[in-house]
C-alpha cells in the first residue's frame, strides 16, 4: 500500500536559510538567488571567512567551532531562521539533512522544509527500516539481519546462519561511515565495535545491520523526484563504483553496465520504494549490481533522503537544476516534466577533490594558491588563504565534465584536473587524474574493488621521473626570482633536495638569458626558464613543463615547498632545500623511534601501554579525523617505551604519540 502524501497549500519561499556550509551552501545560494529568493548563510568560527558567508544575502554566526556546537544544533539554526525572517530551510547534504527531528522542528516553527516529510525520512533514513519496507513492495534485498537486538551474541548467531562474507553497516547516515567487511568470523566482533564507534561519532546513533556481501559488484544509484500531486519520476542512474574507504570519489552517468531495459527496472524499483513511504522532493535509491551473474541482478543498499553530493552528474546529463526542482516541490508545485519528457544526453562524470594524500590519509592546511580550470563545472568553496580544518569532511569540491561520449568526458575531466591548481596542502588531484588514465576505468570495467586492487598501480604513475625532480627543483629555487636574464655566473651551485625520506643532489650554473646548466646523475643538461605571471615555464631535454611552487610548512632550511608540474608528467612533489643542512647518516637515522600523528584529529582509542611488546602491523591507536576513524599500526617490532598522548586529546601533524625501544 502506498503511503498518503501530505497536502498543503502553496508555500511562499522568499528568504531561504541554508543549514550547511562549503560548496553545497554555495550551490543552493546560486540557484535560490537566480530564482529571486533571498538567502541566509550560517557559519561556525572556522568558517567566518568562507565563500558561502560572503555570497549569501545575510549571514549568521552559530558561535562555536565543532559541528556539534554549530551545524548540528537545531536550536541555533531555528533561532537564525527566526532572527533573519527566513521562511524556509534547505539542509544541503550531511549534517542534519536526513534528521527527521530537524525536519519536524522546522515545520513546527512554521517554516517550509525543503526536503521529504519527517515520516519518509524515518521510514527510509534507517537502512533497516528501508529494507523492511522494500521487501513488502518487491524491491530485492540481500539476505541479512536488520533486527532491533544489537547484542554481539545476536550478531554472532546471525552471522553463522547467513555465512561469509558479510558487510556490517551503520543503520543511520551514509558516506561510507560505519561500514566494515567481515570475511572471517574472527573479524566480526572488532568490526562491530569499530563500526558502532564510527556510527556514534558520525550520526549519534550506533545501531548496525548485517547482510551478505557481494565482493565484486557495481554501485548503481537512481535519482528520483516526487511532488505533492502523486507524481514520481526517475532521472536515470549514476555509477559510483570507484570508491575508497566505502566513499565515492568518481561518479558517472549513464553507467557503462546499464542497458535501457535495466535502467527502467532500476527506476521502477526506486519509484516503488519512494512512493511506499510518501516521499517528496529529491532522493536517491542506491543498489548493488551483481555483474558476476548473467542476468545482472540488483539489490537495494539504502535510500538517501536528501540531495546527493554527485547530483551535478544528473544535472549535466539532463540539463535540469535539481535544487530549483527541490524549491518548486517545497512550494507545492508539480514536477515540471513527466517521465516521458526526461532526456539523457551524452555522458557526464564527476570527481571529488579531497584534502588527502594518495594513500587516502586526510590532510589539513592552508590553501596558498588556487586557480580553477576553464570550461568545466567546478562546485567548490576554495580561495587563496582558505583554511582546511579537521572538523569537517575532507571534500574540497567537485569537478564535472559533460561530453557527447564517455571517453571524451574522461579526457575533459583529466585535462581539467591537470589545469586545476590547489597548493598548500596535499590533495588527491593528481591521483584522480591518474585514475582516469587507468585502462580498467577507461574501459568502463571498474567495480567497487577497483581501487583496492589498482591503487598501487595508480600511485606508481605518480612517482616523479628524474626530469620531473629536476624541474621541480628549479621551480623551488626560482619560484620568487627567475635566473638572471643576461649575466652568466661563473660559479656552480651545489643543491641537495629532500623528497619524502629521500634526498637527491645536483649542481646548477646560471648561463644567462634564462638558461641554467644542470649536472645530475653524471649527465649534463641545459634548461631554459621563462616566467609568466605566477607560472614558470621550463624547457628541459626537448620537453616543455609548466611549474608552480609555493612555500608551505616550516621555516628556513626546514621549509617545505609544494610543487605542481604539467608536462610529460602531471605530478605534485613536496620538496625541502637541504643544501645548507648536514646530511643524516648512520643506522640511527633510519630507525623508527616514534609513532607520530600523520594529521590533525582526536585520539579516541589506545591499544597499548608502556611496556607493551608489539609486532609490526599490530594495532596501536585510533585517531578520528574528518568524520572517519583511522587505525595506526606499529611500524616495526618494538617495546612501547612511553606514551605522550591520552584518549580524548586533539593531536597535531607530526606530534609524537608513542615512543619505541628495541625489544630485548
Amino acid at each position: 500500500m502506498t503511503a498518503t502524501l501530505p497536502t498543503t497549500a502553496h508555500a511562499q519561499i522568499t528568504r531561504l536559510l541554508i543549514a550547511n556550509r562549503g560548496e553545497i551552501a554555495r550551490r543552493v545560494i546560486r540557484t535560490a538567488q537566480r530564482m529571486g529568493i533571498e538567502t541566509v548563510a550560517v557559519y561556525s568560527e572556522p568558517d567566518r571567512d568562507a565563500l558561502h558567508v560572503l555570497e549569501a544575502d545575510t549571514a549568521v554566526a552559530l558561535d562555536g567551532t565543532l559541528s556539534s556546537d554549530t551545524y548540528l544544533r537545531i536550536d541555533k539554526l531555528l533561532h537564525a531562521a527566526r532572527d533573519t525572517g527566513a521562511d524556509a530551510v534547505h539542509p544541503g547534504y550531511g549534517f542534519l539533512s536526513e534528521n527527521a527531528e530537524f525536519a519536524q522542528a522546522v515545520i513546527d516553527a512554521g517554516l517550509t522544509w525543503v526536503g521529504p516529510p519527517p515520516s519518509a525520512i524515518r521510514a527510509l533514513g534507517s537502512k533497516s527500516a528501508a529494507k523492511a519496507l522494500a521487501l513488502t513492495h518487491g524491491v530485492p534485498c540481500l539476505p541479512g539481519y536488520f533486527g532491533a537486538d544489537q547484542s554481539d551474541a545476536t550478531f554472532t548467531a546471525q552471522a553463522q546462519q547467513l555465512g561469509l562474507p558479510l558487510m556490517v553497516k551503520a543503520v543511520a547516515g551514509g558516506g561510507g561511515r560505519g561500514m566494515r567487511l567481515v570475511s572471517d568470523m574472527a573479524q566480526l566482533l572488532p568490526a562491530l565495535h569499530s563500526a558502532r564507534s564510527e556510527a556514534l561519532a558520525g550520526f549519534g546513533h550506533g545501531d548496525l545491520l548485517m547482510e551478505r556481501a557481494l565482493l565484486r559488484p557495481r554501485h548503481i544509484e537512481v535519482q528520483i523526484m516526487a511532488d505533492r500531486h502523486g507524481h514520481c519520476i526517475h532521472l536515470g542512474e549514476r555509477d559510483c563504483s570507484v570508491q575508497r574507504r566505502h566513499q565515492k570519489i568518481i561518479e558517472e552517468s549513464p553507467s557503462p553496465a546499464v542497458s535501457p531495459t535495466l535502467r527502467e527496472q532500476l527506476g521502477q524499483a526506486a519509484i516503488a520504494l519512494a512512493q511506499s513511504a510518501g516521499y517528496l522532493g529529491a532522493g536517491t535509491v542506491e543498489f548493488l549490481l551483481d555483474e558476476a551473474q548473467a542476468d545482472k541482478p540488483f539489490y537495494l543498499m539504502e535510500m538517501n533522503t536528501r540531495l546527493q553530493v554527485e547530483h551535478p552528474v544528473t544535472e549535466m546529463l539532463t540539463g535540469l537544476d535539481l535544487v530549483a526542482w527541490q524549491l518548486l516541490i517545497a512550494r507545492g508545485e508539480p514536477l515540471p516534466l513527466t517521465q516521458a519528457d526526461v532526456r539523457l544526453q551524452g555522458h557526464a562524470m564527476e570527481v571529488r577533490l579531497c584534502a588527502e594524500d594518495e594513500h587516502f590519509t586526510p590532510q589539513t592546511g592552508t590553501v596558498r594558491a588556487f586557480s580553477a580550470p576553464e570550461g568545466l563545472r567546478f562546485d567548490h568553496a576554495l580561495y587563496d588563504g582558505a583554511v582546511v580544518t579537521p572538523h569537517y569532511d575532507a571534500m574540497l569540491g567537485k569537478l564535472i565534465a559533460h561530453a557527447p561520449t564517455r571517453l571524451e568526458a574522461i579526457d575533459q575531466l583529466r585535462n581539467g584536473l591537470n589545469q586545476t591548481v590547489v597548493l598548500g596542502l596535499p590533495t588527491n588531484r593528481a591521483f584522480l587524474a591518474a585514475c582516469l588514465q587507468h585502462p580498467v576505468l577507461r574501459a568502463g570495467e571498474a567495480l567497487i574493488p577497483f581501487l583496492a586492487e589498482q591503487a598501487d598501480t595508480v600511485r606508481q604513475s605518480l612517482h616523479a621521473s628524474p626530469d620531473a625532480r629536476t624541474v621541480a627543483t628549479l621551480a623551488v629555487l626560482y619560484a620568487q626570482k627567475a635566473p638572471a636574464a643576461s649575466m652568466p655566473s661563473p660559479f656552480t651551485r651545489p643543491v641537495r633536495m629532500g623528497l619524502g625520506s629521500e634526498t637527491f643532489s645536483l649542481k646548477l650554473q646560471e648561463k644567462g638569458q634564462g638558461r641554467v646548466r644542470i649536472e645530475a646523475n653524471g649527465a649534463t643538461h641545459l634548461a631554459r626558464l621563462d616566467c609568466s605571471a605566477e607560472m614558470l615555464y621550463i624547457d628541459l631535454n626537448g620537453n616543455r613543463w609548466q611549474a608552480r611552487a609555493v612555500a608551505c610548512r616550516g621555516t628556513g632550511a626546514a621549509t617545505q615547498w609544494h610543487v605542481q608540474l604539467q608536462g610529460p608528467q602531471c605530478v605534485e612533489l613536496w620538496l625541502s632545500d637541504q643544501s645548507l643542512s648536514a646530511p643524516s647518516t648512520g643506522a640511527s637515522a633510519q630507525a623508527v623511534e616514534a609513532l607520530r600523528a600523520p594529521f590533525n584529529g582526536k585520539l579516541i582509542a589506545l591499544h597499548v601501554q608502556e611496556g607493551t611488546l608489539v609486532k609490526q602491523g599490530d594495532a596501536v591507536l585510533v585517531i578520528e579525523s574528518m568524520k572517519l576513524e583511522h587505525l595506526l599500526s606499529a611500524p616495526r617490532d618494538a617495546l612501547v617505551h612511553s606514551i605522550s598522548a591520552h584518549v580524548g586529546q586533539q593531536v597535531a601533524p607530526g606530534q609524537v604519540l608513542v615512543q619505541w625501544k628495541d625489544a630485548i
